[in-house]
């Protein structure tokens, strides 16, 4: 609050400097720590937390010390915490802190998460950055950037750093906004897709691509990979990881037994309950991510006529992207059988006015529960042997967030896991 007054009375011109200053005094406080590490930064709206988990696996694997950070841990070596700041990207000093740790454990690789929104508050400046992965786009803080090709615009800051000797980007060739990322000239682009793998000097087939209910299957010039993760989107992630492996000279094997042995990434696609029913917790919060996980979801199911659907979903509030509230909606009442909505992270808005947003696109269609773990207990009670309930929109996010900038500490995993227990089943 304090912070939008002063933007109201503070020159625009100001306000850079003091973007551009803060990012700069932090990157000097720490002693450009980015300088002496090989930094990944991963963007697009959907798959950056995964890739950022399955590259570090890879460079592990490789036998490589690594550092990484996304929206669902840190990782410094062994050293493993959750990210509890309710933000992908930390500020200007705490990332650069973060950097500074991780050069003195002898980390050689950083994996980061790199956000528009964190962008957008330049808190990419100052990070030396040797290669870029883009893994898709669709509308996301349309509010926040003015528009969507704003939006796209400031992923695409990323790759404008790339301006170094060995710079590597690695691109989606099949989201229709590859032209975009390709423009931005690098050393070394490496591009993928469902048919293939193109590097600086050849082309790998990528094939018999398989999305089941126990996980995904797929080839590399005809190395079988049989991954524990679920969907077909998982496939896109695999293979973006895959690309920075060869990036750095590891080979397709080393991918493939680092891949193999993940088991589950927390929160994304994250199966809490197994028997009676299935209980699936997923982060997703944009309507393209949400229509996928449904579509996986139907695959799940017990082929049986009486199986059922039933989910659980909100919106975000802090007036971010209110258009896809009602879109939302529409998805789940197109593939689930039972709609339950409730609150997600309504910062300083009315979170009964967001959930009727989002039941006005089920057409009345949903039972609207506030108390979100009410809600989740609700889903199991109704569930029966077969059914699948999936609970989405906070993923293993540690916090709801309400008005006046207070946090109620929250895991939707734990509450599933809570909840369960206590059924008469």
């Amino acid at each position: 609050m304090i912070l939008n007054v002063f933007r109201k009375f503070v020159p625009s011109f100001l306000i850079d400097w003091y973007h551009f200053l803060l990012p700069a005094l932090s990157a000097f406080l720490y002693r450009f720590p980015s300088k002496k590490m090989i930094v990944i930064g991963v963007t697009g709206t959907s798959g950056k937390s995964t890739v950022v988990n399955l590259t570090t696996k890879i460079l592990t694997e490789a036998g490589y010390k690594v550092a990484s950070l996304s929206s669902i841990k840190f990782k410094i070596g062994q050293k493993i915490w959750p990210n509890t700041l309710k933000m992908t990207m930390p500020g200007r000093l705490e990332l650069q802190k973060f950097l500074r740790k991780a050069l003195d454990a002898n980390c050689q690789y950083v994996v980061l998460e790199v956000t528009s929104e964190g962008i957008k508050q330049h808190r990419h400046r100052f990070i030396d950055f040797d290669a870029a992965v883009f893994t898709n786009l669709t509308p996301e803080h349309i509010e926040a950037h003015g528009s969507f090709e704003k939006y796209r615009d400031a992923k695409g800051k990323l790759f404008n750093t790339l301006n170094k000797k060995n710079s590597v980007s690695i691109i989606n060739i099949d989201d229709s906004n590859t032209e975009y990322f390709l423009k931005f000239p690098v050393d070394r682009k490496y591009k993928y897709g469902f048919k293939e793998i193109i590097t600086p000097n050849s082309r790998l087939s990528v094939s018999n691509c398989l999305s089941g209910s126990n996980g995904i299957s797929f080839e590399v010039n005809n190395i079988k990979f049989n991954l524990c993760l679920l969907g077909e989107f998982n496939i896109y992630n695999s293979l973006a990881a895959i690309c920075v492996g060869l990036s750095q000279g590891i080979n397709v094997k080393t991918c493939r037994s680092a891949l193999e042995k993940i088991r589950k990434i927390p929160g994304r696609m994250e199966i809490v309950v197994e028997n009676p029913f299935k209980v699936f917790v997923d982060y997703a919060i944009t309507p393209n991510a949400l229509e996928k996980v449904y579509q996986v979801i139907q695959k799940s199911k017990v082929k049986s006529q009486k199986s059922k659907v039933i989910c659980v979903l909100g919106a975000c509030g802090g007036g971010r992207d209110k258009w896809k509230r009602p879109v939302l909606g529409e998805l789940a009442a197109k593939y689930c059988n039972q709609v339950i909505v409730t609150n997600e992270d309504p910062y300083d808005e009315d979170p009964m006015e967001i959930i009727e947003q989002i039941v006005k696109g089920t057409g009345g269609k949903a039972k609207k529960i506030l108390d979100r773990r009410k809600a989740i207990r609700k889903a199991l009670k109704i569930a029966k042997p077969g059914d699948v309930v999936v609970i989405t929109g906070k993923g293993c996010e540690s916090w709801i967030c309400i008005k006046n900038g207070k946090k109620i500490p929250w895991d939707d995993r734990e509450v599933v896991r809570k909840e369960f227990e206590n059924l008469n089943l």
